[in-house]
C-alpha cells in the first residue's frame, strides 16, 4: 500500500483539469503556479455514488464494475523464457505503482510467479521478480540483476535458492524461508505477493511465505542498493514472519507456523505502517528494521459484514485527504427463496459456489479508522492496489483468479493470471469513493 507521500505529487487542481501531467505544472513560472488558487473554479461534474445493494454484504456484480476493454489492459511485461509459450507473464496478486526517483517517474511492476512445469504458485516458487518501466505502457523491461548475479535468471530479485548469499551480519534468506521437503508435497516453500515501495530514499519489499513453507506470513526486504537490489532480510524477520501465530490455513501446515499473511506497507510523511490480514497494522520503527513491539497488534476500525468472511490483500491507499482500506473477498452466489441468484459475499457454506473475486473498499478520515461500510469497488479485481501515474489518473491492478470462479473454467483460464491494470474514477469530496471506471456512472455537480 502507498500514500501519495509514496508516488506521485499531484494536486486536485491538476488532477480535474485533466492535464497532460505534473511536470507541465511544475514548468510553470513560480508566479504563475502561485496565482493559480486566486482564480475562479468552476462547478465539476464527479461520478455518482451508485446506491449500495441491500442488506450489507451483497456484491455489486454489474458489468460496469468489471474491467473490460474500454478501461484496462495488459501491462505488456518483457517475458521470460518460461512465459514465451504463453505469450504473456503469468501473474496473480499484480502490484503496479510510480514513484519518482531522481526527479523522474519510476513504475514498477511485480506479482506471484510460478516455475516451469508448475500450474501454480506452489507448493513451490522460485521468489521474486520485478519489472520497471518510464511508462505504464512501457518498454517494461526485467530489471537488471546481472551485474549482482551474472549467472542467475534476470530479473529475480529474491529467492529461498539464494540462501547461499547469507554472510555475518546480512541475511538474505532465513531458515524459515528455505526450501524444504515432505512425503505429502515433495517441494515446498513460494513467495506469495509482492510489492515494491520506495521510501526515505531506499527500495523496499515487502512480501509472504505461502502456505507450503516452513512458516507461513509476511516479511520485509530492503535493498542495499537500486531498485534491482541486493535485498536482505530486516533484523523483525531473521527468526519468524511479522506478528503472533495463530490457527489458520488448510489442514497440512504445522501447527504453530501460520501467521499474519498478505503483508503491505504504507507511508506517509516519514512513517511507515505494515498492514495484515485482515483488519491488523502496526508501526514501523524509524530504522525499519522491525515494528514496534506491542501486547496485541491493534486492528482497523470496520464495519464487518454479518457473518464476516475470511478477507484477504489487506492495502491503504490516500488519495485526497481520505484513506481507502482494500480488502479482496470472494463474492459467492446462492439461490434466493424466490428462486433468483444471490451474489454476496459470505463464508463458505452448503449451496454457495465461489464466482468472483472482487475488491470491495471502505474510506475513512483516518488510517485506523473508523472505516465507512464497504462497497464493491471492482468485480474480478481482488487482491490488488490503487495508484496514481505520471499525469494524475488514478489505476487498481487486477490479476483474474485463476484457482476458482469465473476465470477458472476452462473457456477462460487462458486469460486468467494476467498483470492488469484498470482505470479507476473518484466520486468527488461528497461522495468519496472509488470504482473501477464505469461506463454509465451518471453524475453529480460538486464544488
Amino acid at each position: 500500500m502507498s500514500s501519495s507521500d509514496n508516488g506521485l505529487h499531484v494536486d486536485r487542481r491538476s488532477l480535474l483539469a485533466g492535464v497532460a501531467g505534473f511536470l507541465g505544472v511544475a514548468a510553470l513560472p513560480a508566479t504563475a503556479v502561485q496565482a493559480a488558487p486566486t482564480e475562479v473554479v468552476p462547478m465539476r461534474p464527479y461520478p455518482s455514488n451508485w446506491p449500495d445493494p441491500e442488506p450489507y454484504g451483497l456484491a455489486d456484480n454489474r458489468l460496469d464494475l468489471w474491467p473490460r476493454e474500454d478501461n484496462s489492459f495488459i501491462l505488456p511485461l518483457e517475458l521470460r523464457p518460461r512465459d514465451e509459450e504463453r505469450g504473456q507473464v503469468w501473474m496473480r496478486d499484480t502490484y503496479v505503482n510510480c514513484f519518482v526517483v531522481d526527479g523522474r517517474p519510476i513504475y514498477v511492476a511485480t506479482g506471484t510467479t510460478r516455475v516451469p512445469g508448475l500450474d501454480a504458485a506452489g507448493p513451490w516458487n522460485d521468489g521474486i521478480f520485478v519489472w520497471v518501466s518510464p511508462s505504464l505502457q512501457g518498454p517494461w523491461r526485467l530489471v537488471d540483476t546481472t551485474g549482482i548475479r551474472p549467472d542467475a535468471e534476470r530479473g529475480k530479485v529474491w529467492s529461498p535458492e539464494f540462501v547461499g548469499e547469507n554472510r555475518p551480519g546480512c541475511t538474505v534468506v532465513a531458515p524459515w524461508q528455505e526450501y524444504w521437503h515432505d512425503d505429502q508435497f515433495g517441494k515446498r516453500g513460494q513467495a506469495w505477493a509482492p510489492e515494491v515501495h520506495y521510501f526515505r530514499g531506499t527500495w523496499y519489499i515487502v512480501a509472504c511465505m505461502g502456505d507450503h513453507s516452513r512458516k507461513v506470513g509476511s516479511f520485509l526486504l530492503v535493498s542495499e542498493g537500486g531498485v534491482e537490489g541486493p535485498y536482505r532480510l530486516i533484523e523483525g524477520n531473521l527468526e519468524k514472519p511479522f506478528g503472533d501465530s495463530f490457527i489458520g490455513g488448510p489442514k497440512f501446515i504445522q501447527p504453530g507456523a501460520y501467521h499474519h499473511i498478505d503483508g503491505s506497507l504504507y507511508t506517509e510523511g516519514d512513517d511507515a505502517w505494515l498492514v495484515l490480514h485482515n483488519d491488523l497494522y502496526a508501526k514501523f520503527r524509524d530504522d525499519m528494521e522491525d515494528i514496534i513491539p506491542t501486547t496485541n497488534l491493534p486492528k482497523f476500525q470496520q464495519m464487518p459484514y454479518s457473518p464476516e468472511p475470511y478477507l484477504e490483500g489487506a492495502y491503504v491507499f490516500k488519495y485526497e485527504g481520505s484513506y481507502y482500506l482494500l480488502q479482496a473477498a470472494w463474492d459467492r452466489t446462492s439461490i434466493n427463496p424466490d428462486g433468483s441468484t444471490r451474489y454476496a459475499y459470505d463464508p463458505p457454506g452448503p449451496g454457495r459456489t465461489q464466482y468472483q473475486y472482487d475488491a470491495i473498499v471502505a474510506v475513512s478520515d483516518n488510517f485506523e479508522g473508523p472505516y465507512s461500510k464497504r462497497w464493491t469497488a471492482g468485480v474480478g479485481a481482488g487482491h490488488n492496489n490503487f495508484f496514481v501515474d505520471r499525469s494524475g489518473q488514478l489505476w487498481a491492478t487486477f490479476f483474474r483468479n485463476p484457482n476458482f470462479g469465473y476465470w477458472s473454467d476452462p473457456s477462460r483460464i487462458a486469460d486468467a493470471a494476467v498483470p492488469g491494470v484498470v482505470r479507476v474514477e473518484w466520486t468527488g469530496p461528497a461522495g468519496s469513493r472509488l470504482y473501477v471506471e464505469r461506463r454509465n456512472p451518471g453524475r453529480t455537480i460538486t464544488a
